[in-house]
């Protein structure tokens, strides 16, 4: 098995010799990954990677949703059950299984990433097979066994300028701090490039009171904070003093996954619900109505502090209710559902988006609203960006898509560059190589057509790739 090295570029050879030079501009820039979801307790501790199998296979839904759609399920890739049911434990035969299923991710981004991984991380220049699934197996742990394989080692190698992780309000914030510690004693950054590790505010475990446990989290949040959440402006002066302790640990943006992109502002009308919700009084239109009147009382607390707020709607989580009762949240039952922005979002745009001090950025997992509304917004709002294809679009022919859709209307620069998404560690190269690639494809094609000059898509590729995610996300402070 190798790396081509034109892979993803284009057929013709005389774009894809204008792609190679602009894949080379990129090549060796830092990686910025500010909307994650690698656990800040891996980089924290330090401590070695568990064995292959819970490495690459056990923690990633997009492995086991396509597995368990050829009839394996998640207990037999090794993810625990939530019903106390048995579940296989043994890494070495969960890779056997993994491996034995390798082909059905032919063509595939996770397939690629997985590649790229194995041999430029890992050293692995072979296919994975039946045949080879041991030899893969001995030879990952025991790379994984040496400290050059250290989380903070990789960290280093892999070049993160910034690793940004997704924390609830609820959630604790030590490893931040004990990262922070680390710094001060060292009186550097501990990545040897001075890379660094930092929260992000993502609310929704407090905002959708259908969610369970949510009563117990409205009253932890009280206990972290002094405030009494038993009223709805306690609350919001709970979320905004949780806010600043994550700014104070790194946080330059709040993300928000809600069901869909409805805002309403309406600030009575959310205390009343919240008023409902914790007496257990609230009906379902209530519950539905909550998350999108507390978007925008977020964005008025974005407009204080300054967080810049991430928007990915669109998901229609658990939808597999087996799975869901069986293996819990993050197991691959989730689907994408069509979305509507243009009139979701005018309640909240009314309100700051023309605002100086307010950024929004918008994802989607619905691409046919990529040319007719969220390319139009960009172009229409000084505070609104669009975010890089993610999920089940974060693909080379998706990527393309979005690029063909979008720039012709808001451009390159109402985009805010590309993010990972991932809790994969290993695999962030190679994520953020295949949207260089990709990017480097697209604008070289713009530069064989002769919409642009050379010297404009060397300048473009550099902006995606590093200046404008550092800007947008507010990574330059």
């Amino acid at each position: 098995m190798t790396l081509h090295p034109d892979r993803l570029f284009p057929a013709d050879e005389r774009t894809r010799a204008i792609a190679r030079e602009l894949h080379r501009q990129t090549a060796d820039l830092p990686l910025l990954s500010p909307h994650g979801h690698v656990d800040p307790r891996l980089i924290a501790e330090n401590l070695p990677f568990p064995d292959p199998a819970r490495l690459f296979v056990v923690p990633d839904h997009y492995l086991t949703r396509m597995l368990y759609s050829q009839g394996v399920t998640p207990g037999e890739l090794g993810v625990a059950s939530v019903r106390g049911e048995p579940s296989e434990i043994d890494g070495r035969t969960i890779w056997g299984r993994f491996a034995e299923h390798y082909r059905l991710f032919r063509g595939t981004p996770s397939k690629l990433w997985l590649d790229h991984t194995f041999a430029e991380v890992f050293g692995i220049y072979k296919e994975l097979g039946p045949d080879t699934a041991d030899e893969f197996y001995d030879h990952l742990s025991a790379r994984l066994a040496e400290p050059a394989y250290r989380p903070r080692a990789l960290f280093e190698r892999f070049n993160i300028e910034v690793l940004a992780t997704t924390e609830s309000p609820v959630d604790s914030l030590e490893p931040h701090a004990a990262l922070a510690a680390q710094t001060a004693a060292d009186g550097r950054a501990w990545g040897g490039r001075g890379g660094k590790v930092v929260t992000t505010f993502r609310p929704d475990n407090l905002v959708e009171p259908g969610w369970p446990g949510w009563h117990d989290r409205v009253e932890a949040l009280a206990e972290l904070t002094g405030e009494d959440t038993a009223t709805f402006d306690g609350f919001l002066t709970a979320l905004r003093s949780r806010r600043r302790d994550f700014i104070a640990a790194g946080a330059t943006c709040t993300d928000h996954g809600n069901l869909t992109a409805y805002t309403e502002d309406d600030p009575k009308a959310a205390a009343e619900i919240y008023a409902r919700a914790l007496a257990g009084e609230a009906d379902e239109a209530e519950i539905l109505r909550f998350p999108g009147l507390m978007l925008v009382e977020f964005a008025r607390m974005s407009v204080e502090d300054g967080l810049v707020m991430q928007l990915h709607p669109g998901s229609n989580r658990n939808h597999n209710e087996w799975l869901h009762a069986g293996w819990g949240r993050d197991v691959g039952g989730d689907i994408p559902n069509a979305t509507e922005y243009t009139r979701a979002l005018k309640p909240l745009l009314d309100a700051f988006g023309n605002h100086p001090r307010f950024r929004i950025v918008l994802y989607t997992l619905d691409e046919t609203v990529f040319s007719r509304e969220l390319a139009p917004l960009a172009g229409g709002y000084a505070s609104v960006f669009l975010g890089a294809p993610w999920w089940f679009l974060d693909s080379p022919e998706g990527m393309r898509r979005f690029r063909e859709a979008v720039h012709e209307t808001a451009g390159f620069y109402n985009t805010a560059g590309f993010v990972d998404d991932t809790r994969a560690f290993c695999s962030i190269p190679a994520r953020h190589d295949l949207a260089r690639r990709i990017d480097a494809a697209y604008l070289a094609r713009l530069v064989a057509e002769h919409r642009m000059t050379d010297a404009e898509a060397a300048d473009v590729a550099v902006d995606l790739a590093y200046n404008l995610p550092r800007k947008i996300y507010g990574l330059e402070k």
